[in-house]
């Protein structure tokens, strides 16, 4: 079923993505838009690396989604890196602990690979957003209760950087809402090419989503500097 999102009268975008996190985040834009999970094979391929694995599942999820020729379709991927090795999300509570153990107290990666796509003339386009990681040391006591929440198990990595009682990371030197799973300004800049523009002030509903947050890499995501 297609779920109808508020906003303009001209433009209609698919979110190719059940995730609550990404609906809340693109509605921030004020763009109409509605939802068509994509259902995809997302293995990882022998060797390959991270950036190149979550654009390869936007780009396949924007393409699994059929759509008429007024619809614009956004898809993304994203993914936690620590070192060489993808984490993906926990096949249990015992492996979210054990991820959650592993990432402590250091700096690891998280990839999102956004892709657009335009039916009617095939216009494909792909970006990548990386953001620096530190979690703080939390205890295995916070970890044990964290995980009894059941809020790991769907989540790459097995956590949510928003949650409002573990709160994972302390401080955060980039791109929070692409850690949460959309980096809107990279979609933003995207769709410039597609003669969209956000329809609210997408920059005060964004910190305000994301409890105040002040994001200092927003102006140089949107000049094409990063």
């Amino acid at each position: 079923m297609l779920e109808s999102f508020s906003v303009t009268e001209k433009t209609q975008l698919i979110l190719a993505s059940n995730s609550p996190r990404r609906r809340q985040l693109l509605a921030l834009t004020g763009w109409k838009f509605i939802v068509s999970a994509a259902e995809v094979d997302e293995r990882q391929t022998p060797n390959e690396p991270p950036a190149d694995y979550v654009l390869r599942l936007a780009e396949t999820k924007a393409r699994a989604i059929e759509s008429n020729s007024d619809h614009i379709i956004l898809a993304a991927d994203t993914t936690v890196v620590d070192g060489s090795d993808i984490l993906g999300k926990p096949k249990d509570g015992v492996d979210a602990i054990a991820m959650l153990k592993r990432l402590r107290g250091h700096t690891h990666q998280v990839y999102t690979g956004v892709a657009t796509l335009r039916p009617s003339d095939g216009l494909l386009q792909k970006d990548l957003c990386v953001t620096d990681v530190p979690m703080r040391n939390y205890s295995d006591k916070e970890i044990a209760e964290y995980v009894q929440t059941g809020d790991p198990l769907d989540k790459a990595g097995a956590y949510a950087i928003q949650h409002p009682e573990f709160h994972p990371v302390s401080s955060l030197e980039g791109c929070f809402a692409s850690v949460m799973g959309l980096p809107v300004c990279h979609v933003i800049r995207m769709v410039r090419n597609m003669d969209i523009r956000p329809n609210t002030d997408f920059f005060a509903g964004c910190e305000t989503l994301l409890e105040h947050w002040r994001c200092p890499v927003s102006n140089a995501i949107l000049n094409g500097e990063m």
